[in-house]
């Protein structure tokens, strides 16, 4: 509890409640050195759901791997594809224990659809591919949507997240998408530069990268338009509220295992 966590952090930083003193400590000095970080999170939890909604309408994705879930915030994905596909089914991955305090609610799936959740280390895939739960909702001969969501910036290059992401897509059938958002400090320099520091200083790993280097994720793979992007430019919605780019700190890509 007196350790701050990067899911706790986030869901205080979205007006969340599950969260600690050392977590809430840990967002106000990030939000002091880089005031726009709540509105690059709110922003990169829309994209978020506008891809989870692309994908089952657009692309008939009936399958989710949701992998760094954090604390469970309506609507999940499992919400958000069996709206339009009651018969969806999303695994849910995460190593916070709260989350898994939490993970009720993220098992209110539909009568048609399943879902399921794993407590697991994104750092290790095959314990996550070959999780007997898992297996039990997804059918990886079938494509699946992996969906990484504000995660890979929390593991350092030593740890070749490139190569983990890789190992995961590797399981998947052909026609499987992946979802991906990499932390950037392309837009302000300085101000993001700023939360890295805090963060790290606080034991929370954290490394920033550029467009180059997120665009690295999807070698192998074709991207869908419009390529990576700053979130809030990944398809948005007709009513979708001018946001500037320098109040985003996040790229985003979807693309396709062919």
């Amino acid at each position: 509890m007196d350790v701050p966590h990067s899911a706790r952090v986030y869901d205080y930083l979205i007006g969340g409640k599950t969260n600690f003193e050392a977590d809430r400590a840990a967002a106000h000095a990030s939000v002091q050195a880089w005031p726009a970080l709540p509105i690059s999170m709110r922003t990169t939890r829309d994209f978020m759901q506008r891809s989870v909604r692309h994908l089952t309408e657009q692309y008939g994705v009936r399958q989710f791997l949701d992998i760094g879930t954090g604390i469970p915030t309506s609507p999940n994905v499992h919400e958000i594809a069996q709206t339009i596909a009651p018969e969806a089914r999303v695994a849910y991955v995460d190593n916070d224990p709260i989350v898994l305090t939490h993970a009720r609610a993220l098992m209110s799936s539909t009568p048609q659809g399943r879902t399921c959740y794993v407590e697991a280390d994104f750092r290790d895939p095959e314990s996550i591919m070959g999780n007997p739960r898992l297996r039990e909702v997804l059918d990886l001969a079938q494509p699946v949507a992996l969906s990484l969501i504000a995660i890979v910036h929390f593991v350092l290059d030593e740890d070749d997240p490139q190569g983990i992401v890789r190992r995961f897509m590797d399981t998947l059938a052909p026609g499987s998408f992946l979802a991906l958002t990499v932390f950037t400090g392309d837009t302000d320099p300085v101000g993001v530069g700023g939360v890295g520091r805090e963060y790290n200083a606080r034991g929370i790993p954290l490394q920033i990268r550029d467009k180059a280097e997120t665009e690295a994720f999807f070698d192998g793979y074709r991207l869908l338009d419009p390529g990576v992007t700053l979130v809030h430019h990944w398809r948005p919605d007709a009513d979708a509220p001018a946001i500037r780019d320098r109040d985003i700190a996040m790229y985003a890509g979807v693309a396709v295992k062919n």
